[in-house]
């Protein structure tokens, strides 16, 4: 169960660009969830931040398991990405644009691991894995709360 879960369904077995890989597949089925949501309601309320805080205590629990058998931080792992995703597109309006926007924003900070996100990374376990990436998707929110703001998305 551990290994279906920190591969984000079997994602991490890709070998390269999983990450980027997971973290696309999470905006199609995050634009999909929340156009059909939005169908029945303007307001989706706590259903994202939900979502997000259960990916992430998931994460944390499942990538601590598989780091004693996969080793630190396994390029498998996904879930990590996943979250953080998650939390880049957490109440930022949903768009091609947003998403795309998100996608990219979230990507460059969790390669380039600015601003403390390195840091993060040295955590133990689960945290460890799982903290960079909520960080970068948590840069990435920033700006695109920014943008909806200044009216670009």
């Amino acid at each position: 169960m551990h290994k279906l879960i920190a591969t984000g369904l079997g994602i991490g077995y890709i070998r390269k660009g999983a990450g980027t890989v997971a973290a696309m597949v999470c905006c199609a089925v995050w634009y999909t969830i929340s156009v059909n949501l939005s169908h029945h309601s303007n307001d989706l309320g706590i259903i994202p931040l939900l979502i997000t805080i259960l990916i992430t205590v998931i994460g944390i629990w499942s990538s601590d398991v598989v780091e004693e058998q996969w080793g630190k931080d396994s390029n498998r792992v996904v879930i990590d990405e996943i979250a953080g995703m998650c939390l880049s597109l957490l109440y930022v309006p949903v768009n091609e644009k947003s998403i795309l926007a998100g996608l990219f924003l979230f990507r460059l900070f969790d390669i380039a691991k600015p601003f403390g996100i390195r840091k993060l990374e040295k955590l133990p376990g689960g945290w460890g894995v799982m903290l960079d990436d909520l960080l970068a998707g948590l840069y990435a929110n920033l700006l695109l709360q920014l943008a909806s703001r200044g009216g670009l998305l």
